[in-house]
């Protein structure tokens, strides 16, 4: 590794090497910090990203690394422990010991799903425990589909879902009750209705094939819908504004603020992908990359013509630069030259 870089990237999945990209394009010394780590590992393919329907995520990260290489960036494997402003940008800290010095920071680190607390979510995450229709529900189209309720968003899954399949139940579990509309709603669509707490799901045959409830009852489903917590990761960046993402009155995750270019609140430093927009998808996360590396070109751009005005005043020039001045600001007033 160099010691000092244009733009230091905080985590290398879509959003992060698409940022990379975009700046080093525009000819920028990139280094990509990736912990290896990326939201979407356990999910087999990638879905709703023109050009890329149905690739393995490990395949697109692997394409991206390539890209990246071919216009001089550079990716490391490893995580950064903190990020602290000096003069001219920022000092990176790496696990490893190294140390880096950034002119601007692009924090793609992504977000945590927090599940609920059932026995065996976790080891069938992605593949047929799922959370959102439109990057995994085609894939589960015409089975026996459970929504767990937690919260609010269980009501806006359980219709989604009732779209790809005719067998929907809703199981209560910790959820608020439905409203006398929603349930209206349930029955006209057909979704079944289990109340009582789930305490696992059944697997049979490496396949999830059943949703146990607390009472000892089994509901033979072969796929079963969660809305975890989406919790951001937030590296040792100090003073960025996170805020709580809410449904009605439920928190259901974090994200780190930025404006529609991704600066954050602390100056030199922007956010792109999940860790600032829970929703984003593979797609929308690698269009935020982009767009901020394009916005940490143009601040950087700005910085050099700043830098550059400076060094000509003091320079050979610094003459006529001061006599070019004066005959502008004339001519600005209506005096004669």
């Amino acid at each position: 590794m160099d010691e000092r870089y244009d733009v230091v990237v905080i985590g290398g999945g879509a959003a992060g090497l698409s940022g990379a990209v975009a700046a080093a394009r525009s000819r920028r010394s990139v280094l990509v910090v990736d912990a290896g780590a990326p939201r979407n590992a356990p999910a087999g393919h990638i879905h709703n990203y023109l050009g890329r329907e149905g690739c393995p995520p490990g395949e697109l990260l692997a394409a991206g690394r390539a890209e990246l290489d071919g216009y001089g960036g550079t990716v490391v494997d490893g995580s950064v422990t903190a990020a602290e402003p000096v003069e001219g940008g920022f000092r990176v800290r790496l696990a490893g010991g190294e140390t880096v010095h950034a002119r601007r920071l692009l924090l793609t680190t992504g977000l945590v799903d927090e599940l609920p607390e059932v026995d065996g979510l976790a080891g069938r995450w992605g593949r047929d425990v799922l959370h959102c229709p439109y990057c995994h529900g085609y894939e589960v189209r015409d089975r026996a589909i459970g929504v767990l309720a937690t919260g609010p968003a269980a009501m806006h899954h359980v219709q989604l879902f009732r779209q790809l399949s005719s067998d929907v139940t809703l199981f209560l579990h910790t959820g608020p009750e439905p409203t006398d509309e929603q349930w209206e709603q349930l029955a006209a669509r057909g979704i079944a209705v289990v109340d009582g707490e789930v305490a696992g799901v059944e697997v049979t045959d490496g396949r999830l094939c059943g949703v146990r409830l607390r009472s000892g009852e089994v509901v033979a489903r072969e796929a079963l819908v969660v809305a975890p917590r989406f919790t951001a990761r937030t590296p040792a960046v100090a003073g960025l504004s996170v805020t709580e993402v809410r449904m009605g009155e439920y928190v259901v995750g974090s994200q780190v603020d930025t404006d529609p270019t991704g600066a954050t609140s602390v100056p030199g430093v922007w956010a792109a992908g999940n860790v600032a927009d829970v929703m984003a998808q593979v797609g929308a996360a690698a269009a935020a990359g982009v767009r901020a590396g394009a916005a940490i070109n143009a601040d950087l751009v700005a910085e050099d013509v700043r830098a550059a005005v400076a060094a000509r005043r003091v320079g050979p020039f610094a003459a006529e630069q001061e006599l070019c001045e004066r005959v502008l600001g004339e001519r600005r007033h209506g005096m004669a030259v």
